[in-house]
């Protein structure tokens, strides 16, 4: 594992791995105890616009080439990281304190995007389509846009870079992918080099490790890409999306949430429990479709609350490498002074601790909020830490208030007796995506992904993505001849 992080600890622009140039480095922490992993120089601006330039000249033969020999580079990356499946998930326990069962989650379903991309390279049709015009024949091509710029957040790096990556290269399009600047090696350097081993030509994946202190609006201003795909906070999307309009690319922006887990009197309760806990806690509650909030129906409140405290108690809290560790580090220091803030804040409002946890360097243990007033600004942002929300609720009506009274619309999930009654419950919600007696954290290579209001613009996923990284062209055939005014 050490060797990834020495070896791959540059840039690489144009199918060749150099230093950056810029005046200082990116220092990659192992987020437990704080070791140094990696030190890389930041890319430049002018480094930036090198990947695009050879992004770009790549792409013109890549979009050339047949798909079936597209689709042998993406089979030989998956090969690449079923041979590596340990030392990788060894990586991401080591450079986001990931436990084994999130490093292990994050792999699966890299490998099935991984597949589905497969798939992918073959899936773009055009059409042919009438016209009242006699003799002409009307031609519907779907084509890559050609250069796509990527931006990845830290807490999935390896999954949520591949899952714009993968498909974005299979569709004929080439790449510039910007890690965050605390995952640059799992969320960017390790994919360049497994697609670099897997054949992939040289300049069609370029990965630049820098930050918008050195390069500014540089990466989405620049004149090559015509397709940004953003994961991140709602924050900073908006700025992604504004300069993206302003500079006429399309951003397809997977942002943050604020989900809901519902739990209706008729629901099986110890079953509910396990999904909310693991709703909430998986990755330290760093999961933009984690359950921020638990609604519970008056009926089952004390039932539900009891057990799920007493099923909280139980997370050990600790080193990511211990197989028995079910919360590791949060990312950084200034996330754990976040979180433990968020709690001190609800707690002067006048909110209940069930559990409240302390916080050690960056282990944050788990606390359980109850009797946050319903004003709080609490309630209406996303907490990305393992912090939970318990708000009991007097029926249907009310919880679906509740539900829908967030700038967020990404997740969710209901618990109940009655399938259908859950259905019709889970219609009414403004989110991109909600689950019937199941958790809140989910994603499936073909079925779309993404948000409503401040959760995001677009979709990825199967037939979505193709709407997200091609384009559609119409190239029109006069068989006969037209007959013009003048």
């Amino acid at each position: 594992m050490s060797s990834y992080f020495t070896d791959l600890a540059q840039q690489y622009i144009g199918g060749e791995w150099r230093p950056g140039t810029g005046s200082w480095d990116v220092i990659d922490f192992n987020p437990y105890d704080d070791e140094k992993l990696a030190s890389i120089t930041v890319a430049t601006v002018d480094e930036v616009d090198q990947a695009y330039r050879a992004a770009a000249r790549a792409q013109k033969q890549w979009a050339t080439t047949n798909p079936y020999a597209r689709r042998a580079v993406f089979e030989r990356a998956l090969r690449l990281i079923e041979d590596r499946e340990q030392e990788i998930a060894d990586l991401i326990i080591a450079e986001l304190g990931g436990t084994r069962v999130k490093a292990g989650f994050e792999l699966h379903l890299a490998k099935e995007f991984l597949r589905e991309s497969i798939h992918l390279a073959l899936r773009p049709e055009g059409k042919i389509l009438p016209s009242p015009v006699d003799g002409k024949e009307n031609r519907v091509y779907r084509v890559p846009v050609g250069v796509v710029g990527v931006i990845s957040p830290f807490n999935f790096p390896f999954l949520l870079s591949i899952k714009s990556v993968a498909p974005a290269l299979a569709l004929g399009n080439a790449v510039v992918l910007k890690p965050h600047q605390n995952t640059p090696i799992a969320g960017g350097t390790l994919i360049a080099k497994i697609f670099e081993e897997a054949g992939l030509p040289g300049g069609l994946l370029n990965v630049v490790v820098t930050d918008i202190a050195e390069i500014g609006d540089a990466f989405i201003e620049h004149p090559v890409p015509k397709v940004i795909s953003f994961t991140g906070s709602d924050k900073v999307g908006r700025h992604v999306a504004t300069v993206c309009a302003a500079n006429f690319k399309r951003s397809v922006l997977e942002l943050g949430g604020n989900s809901a887990l519902v739990v209706l009197e008729d629901a099986d309760i110890d079953y509910a429990v396990d999904a909310a806990v693991f709703s909430r806690f998986v990755h330290q509650g760093q999961v933009c479709m984690a359950a921020n909030r638990v609604l519970v129906d008056a009926s089952v409140a004390e039932e539900f609350t009891e057990k799920f405290v007493a099923k909280v108690r139980t997370l050990k809290v600790g080193d990511p490498r211990d197989p028995q560790t079910v919360i590791g580090p949060v990312i950084n220091s200034q996330q754990a002074n976040a979180i433990s803030g968020t709690v001190e804040q609800a707690v002067a409002e006048g909110a209940t601790a069930l559990v409240q946890g302390g916080t050690s360097g960056n282990l944050v243990e788990p606390s359980v909020l109850t009797g946050v007033p319903a004003d709080s600004a609490l309630l209406q942002q996303e907490v990305f830490g393992p912090v939970v929300f318990l708000i009991p609720f007097d029926g249907e009506e009310e919880a679906l208030r509740i539900v829908n009274d967030t700038p967020y619309g990404l997740s969710g999930a209901v618990h109940t007796g009655d399938i259908e009654r859950g259905v019709a419950f889970a219609k009414q919600i403004d989110t991109g995506m909600f689950h019937v007696n199941d958790g809140t954290v989910h994603d499936e290579p073909i079925v779309p992904f993404g948000g409503e209001k401040h959760s995001g613009l677009g979709r990825l996923n199967g037939e979505t993505t193709l709407e997200s990284f091609t384009t559609i062209k119409w190239i029109s055939v006069q068989h006969g001849r037209s007959g013009f005014p003048f």
